[in-house]
């Protein structure tokens, strides 16, 4: 049951690689060594993906549409609908009952998303969903890798499924089109530096931001997708059919968002992944924005 994949995590953040994520360094840390810490009685992990990809410009592309770029700030896809905390949580739920009526007989259960301290992404790679990439994103190969993950812990034996084989082969692109080179080589693979890459600095971190790395975020004002709009699996990604991700919020104007009072971007971001970076963490990486239109 505990992932091969302990050892790795362990010294990635014993390294310090994972900046200010102390939920990563202490005890809800530790306990990603065994999904028994989560349900004592798991015997097998149902993983699934739901995609997000929605037919929108990616971040490349923003230049090319009828937004004018530099005064619109960008938000990373996955936060464009509702909170996927929310969807997920349901749509678990409801396989829950499923598999309640098709077993028969009374389980233990316990539904994780993204919170719940497991290596997620390590054991979806060892449920056949798809491989870890070189920029750490879980890359399917028909569905590319604009989907969240979701577990189920299960006190019923399953048979275990097999990971695919890795097929990002030579392929760079994620690594030389990272503005900050948040990934870093590690032994004959690659690895993520947090305290380097934009989605870290602008919804995990608290306070300023070295002026080396936020002069290279652009607009971008919450999360980053740049090393998944570069990847040629997400070239051909399908969309997602759920209403919950149509977009709400992607280019918003600058100006509006650094007006907003903390009570306005409570009300506005009420249900949304945005409301992570928190209104002081918003109003920094908007200031950043507004910082970097002035440059170009």
């Amino acid at each position: 049951m505990p992932s091969d994949d302990w050892e790795r995590f362990d010294s990635w953040r014993a390294a310090g690689l994972g900046g200010e994520m102390n939920y990563l360094t202490d005890r809800r840390g530790d306990l990603r060594s065994d999904p028994r810490h989560l349900l004592p009685s798991a015997r097998s992990i149902l993983c699934v993906g739901k995609l997000y990809n929605t037919p929108h410009p990616r971040t490349a592309e923003l230049d090319s549409t009828e937004l004018d770029a530099d005064r619109r700030g960008w938000i990373s896809r996955y936060a464009w609908g509702e909170d996927y905390h929310d969807v997920l949580r349901r749509d678990l739920a409801r396989l829950v009952g499923r598999i309640a009526e098709a077993h028969g007989e009374p389980f233990e259960w316990k539904v994780c998303v993204d919170t719940a301290p497991l290596l997620e992404r390590s054991y979806a790679r060892a449920a056949g969903l798809g491989w870890i990439g070189k920029n750490t994103c879980l890359i399917n190969q028909g569905q590319g890798s604009w989907f969240f993950l979701g577990e189920v812990l299960l006190s019923i034996p399953l048979a275990p499924d097999a990971p695919p084989p890795d097929r990002c082969g030579a392929c760079a692109r994620c690594i030389d089109a990272c503005p900050t080179q948040a990934i870093v080589p590690n032994g004959n693979g690659w690895k993520l530096d947090a305290r380097r890459c934009i989605s870290y600095l602008t919804i995990e971190k608290r306070g300023d931001i070295p002026d080396d790395l936020a002069h290279r975020f652009g607009n971008l004002i919450f999360g980053c997708d740049i090393c998944q709009d570069v990847c040629p699996w997400n070239s051909r990604a399908p969309f997602s059919a759920d209403p919950a991700f149509d977009a709400k919020e992607f280019a918003p104007a600058l100006a509006d968002l650094a007006a907003l009072s903390e009570e306005e971007f409570r009300d506005r971001f009420r249900g949304s992944p945005v409301k992570r970076a928190k209104h002081a963490g918003l109003s920094r990486n908007v200031n950043i924005a507004i910082a970097n239109a002035r440059e170009n």
